[in-house]
Protein backbone atom coordinates (compact mmCIF):
# COMPACT_ATOMS: atom_id res chain seq x y z
CA UNK A 1 0.00 0.00 0.00
CA UNK A 2 1.44 3.57 -0.69
CA UNK A 3 1.77 6.58 1.69
CA UNK A 4 1.54 10.01 1.27
CA UNK A 5 5.59 9.30 2.24
CA UNK A 6 6.32 7.39 -0.82
CA UNK A 7 5.23 10.39 -3.04
CA UNK A 8 7.76 13.51 -3.75
CA UNK A 9 5.69 16.73 -4.92
CA UNK A 10 6.74 19.87 -6.15
CA UNK A 11 5.19 22.71 -5.02
CA UNK A 12 3.54 24.60 -8.01
CA UNK A 13 2.26 28.47 -7.54
CA UNK A 14 0.72 30.60 -9.75
CA UNK A 15 -0.41 33.91 -9.09
CA UNK A 16 -2.61 36.21 -12.13
CA UNK A 17 -4.83 39.13 -11.74
CA UNK A 18 -8.79 38.93 -12.12
CA UNK A 19 -10.42 41.89 -12.29
CA UNK A 20 -8.40 44.34 -9.57
CA UNK A 21 -7.68 41.20 -7.72
CA UNK A 22 -4.45 38.99 -7.18
CA UNK A 23 -4.80 35.73 -7.39
CA UNK A 24 -2.33 32.82 -6.22
CA UNK A 25 -3.52 29.33 -6.23
CA UNK A 26 -0.87 26.96 -4.78
CA UNK A 27 -0.04 23.09 -4.14
CA UNK A 28 1.73 20.55 -3.28
CA UNK A 29 3.02 21.77 -0.10
CA UNK A 30 -0.10 21.31 2.37
CA UNK A 31 -3.06 18.72 2.81
CA UNK A 32 -0.66 16.08 1.64
CA UNK A 33 -2.98 13.31 2.76
CA UNK A 34 -5.41 14.69 0.31
CA UNK A 35 -6.12 13.22 -3.23
CA UNK A 36 -5.71 16.78 -3.85
CA UNK A 37 -5.60 20.22 -2.07
CA UNK A 38 -5.35 23.96 -3.53
CA UNK A 39 -4.71 26.90 -1.42
CA UNK A 40 -6.79 29.97 -2.92
CA UNK A 41 -5.21 33.31 -1.92
CA UNK A 42 -7.21 36.49 -2.33
CA UNK A 43 -6.07 39.68 -1.37
CA UNK A 44 -5.94 38.85 2.19
CA UNK A 45 -8.05 35.99 2.22
CA UNK A 46 -7.12 32.44 2.18
CA UNK A 47 -9.21 29.29 1.52
CA UNK A 48 -8.14 25.58 0.99
CA UNK A 49 -9.90 23.31 -0.70
CA UNK A 50 -9.29 19.60 -0.41
CA UNK A 51 -10.75 16.19 -2.15
CA UNK A 52 -10.50 12.50 -1.15
CA UNK A 53 -12.20 9.46 -2.50
CA UNK A 54 -12.43 6.24 -1.74
CA UNK A 55 -10.83 3.76 -4.52
CA UNK A 56 -14.44 1.99 -4.59
CA UNK A 57 -17.78 2.87 -4.55
CA UNK A 58 -19.79 2.06 -1.12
Amino acid sequence: MNTVKDFEVAKISKTFQYGNRQVTLETGEIARQAGGAVLVKVDGTEVLVTAVAAKSAR
